[in-house]
């Protein structure tokens, strides 16, 4: 029974930085992803990192910001975020990584991150 559980989310101002973890248990998936759905919206995709650890990030969102990395000894997957926006505010969920991940149907609770002007 795989387990993801999402911390490090909070309030910050615009321009902040947060940092995201995400621990894994119950398997270990090749490719792991953070993902985020904001009020309102559709969940979406923010940024995926493989074993290797060759990374991709949705380019309107995350790239530039964001850094995203792994400790596979830990099975832990991290989100750097830097120079936050208010339109970054969302619930930041992790998950592994496939072209199928809308179809997943487990995830955790996620972290909220808030971003005020």
């Amino acid at each position: 029974q795989v387990q993801l559980v999402e911390s490090g989310g909070g309030l910050v101002q615009a321009g902040g930085s947060l940092r995201l973890s995400c621990a894994a248990s119950g398997r270990t998936f090749s490719s792991m992803g953070w993902y985020r759905q904001a009020p309102g919206k559709e969940r979406e995709f923010v940024a995926a990192i493989t074993w290797s650890g060759s990374t991709t990030y949705d380019l309107h969102s995350a790239k530039g910001r964001f850094t995203i990395s792994r400790d596979i000894a830990k099975n832990t997957v991290y989100l750097q975020m830097n120079n936050l926006k208010p339109e970054d505010t969302a619930i930041y969920l992790c998950n592994k990584y496939s072209s199928s991940w809308r179809s997943y149907d487990y995830w955790g609770q996620g972290t909220q991150v808030t971003v005020s002007s």
